[in-house]
């Protein structure tokens, strides 16, 4: 998902094991983007984890995370950006929290694509023919 902020800019899907780093575009939102292309935002779906590197020291003590960390892509129900991202611990950071420069990756996006065809099946009644 991308921020309605972000909307006015032509975005992409996230794409498997490519590295992100946050931007703040004109719009003076912050997102994630491909480092060889600054001014587009990259889009990630609900519920995709997001290993985000490089984190400040200072958001490191703020928040008693490390260097690097897994998150799950979120989005909250309200508010002017509702995108984020949830901690093991259930708080929520948004993306406007983060300064720029912080990296992030999406490492599988296979296992959502597997999960999304087992529920798929599950719903799916068989017929017997």
């Amino acid at each position: 998902m991308c921020d309605y902020s972000l909307e006015m800019y032509g975005s992409r899907p996230a794409r498997e094991g490519e590295l992100y780093v946050t931007t703040r575009f004109p719009s003076g939102s912050i997102g994630f983007a491909a480092p060889g292309d600054p001014r587009v935002p990259v889009c990630v779906q609900c519920d995709t984890k997001v290993v985000l590197t490089d984190i400040p020291a200072v958001m490191q003590r703020t928040y008693g995370i490390g260097e690097e960390v897994e998150t799950i892509f979120a989005q909250r129900e309200t508010g002017l950006y509702r995108d984020g991202l949830r901690l093991k611990d259930g708080r929520f950071l948004s993306l406007q929290d983060l300064p720029p420069g912080v990296g992030g990756f999406v490492p599988s996006l296979l296992e959502k694509a597997v999960e999304k065809a087992v529920e798929k099946r599950l719903r799916i009644p068989e017929t017997v023919g």
